[in-house]
């Protein structure tokens, strides 16, 4: 099967099922969450159907193909903006798939679906920059800095999402009395655990994200000992990498000590994942895109 047949497929079954959970979750009658989250009007259960969690796993499948394509299989594996947008998002995806065994979390599913229904095919137009004879140590550094950025995505869709339940909430109660916070947690909002619950997982995806951030550093320091000579190199990627890992580090500590959460969180985890994506998309970004070098 052509390369472009298999994006073009993924694509269009992320598009379908965005299309999807976007009719069924975000239109559907905010009486109908409410009543199906209380178990008294049947079929409203909320929750992933059998068949939908199957379906996701169709163009997760694909996708995880044309990124172990590029990344594994090829001889001279080819890394960019794009390969690096796609891979996050297929991450983010798969921990979501794995997570909504434990937690209802399907108000994030369309804008997810969307977003990656966008990115597969940026890999096709847009390859990347060829690393000629990449070696092993290489590969996984790269897989190890995917892996952290892409939890790092789903733990900013969890802080944007709280923070969101948070404005309504408070506006619901500026607004006074139930009827308002019952109209107020409509549509998806409902189906989604308490605020607390969702903290958790924040920071359970921070700690993940951390870890993984840590071992991408300390390969990456071994490969530019093995490389270049010298394990520190002063280039944009490696400070923006530390001051991403001084910020993740800062806002656990914060945590653990007093109790950081709310906006808080927020203002640090957005910070943290935009050095992130400065350290490992900004540059290549720059290269094919605005200076146009493949």
């Amino acid at each position: 099967m052509p390369d472009i047949v298999i994006h073009v497929v993924a694509s269009a079954l992320y598009a379908a099922l965005a299309l999807h959970f976007w009719q069924t979750r975000w239109r559907v009658p905010s009486e109908r969450w409410q009543a199906g989250a209380a178990g008294s009007l049947a079929g409203a259960a909320l929750g992933l159907r059998p068949w939908e969690r199957s379906a996701i796993l169709a163009p997760l499948a694909l996708h995880a193909w044309i990124l172990y394509d590029i990344l594994i299989l090829a001889e001279q594996p080819r890394f960019g903006f794009a390969f690096a947008l796609s891979a996050t998002l297929w991450l983010a995806l798969f921990v979501y798939w794995c997570e909504s065994f434990l937690v209802e979390l399907e108000g994030i599913l369309p804008p997810a679906l969307g977003l990656a229904a966008l990115c597969v095919p940026l890999t096709y137009w847009f390859p990347g920059l060829v690393k000629s004879s990449a070696p092993f140590e290489y590969r996984l550094h790269m897989l190890l800095s995917i892996v952290a950025t892409g939890v790092l995505t789903l733990a900013l869709l969890h802080a944007l999402l709280m923070a969101l339940m948070d404005r309504v909430l408070h506006g619901a109660r500026g607004s006074g009395g139930a009827a308002a916070r019952s109209a107020a947690f409509g549509g998806p909002l409902t189906g989604l655990p308490p605020l607390l619950t969702l903290e958790r997982l924040l920071f359970r995806l921070i700690w993940i994200a951390f870890i993984m951030l840590t071992l991408t550093l300390a390969t990456g320091l071994t490969l530019s000992e093995m490389l270049f000579g010298r394990a520190l190199r002063f280039n944009h990627e490696t400070v923006f990498a530390v001051i991403a890992w001084i910020a993740f580090a800062v806002l656990l500590l914060g945590r653990h000590l007093y109790g950081w959460r709310g906006r808080t969180a927020l203002r640090w985890t957005l910070a943290g994942f935009m050095l992130v994506i400065l350290a490992n998309i900004g540059s290549t970004f720059v290269l094919e895109v605005v200076l146009r070098r493949g």
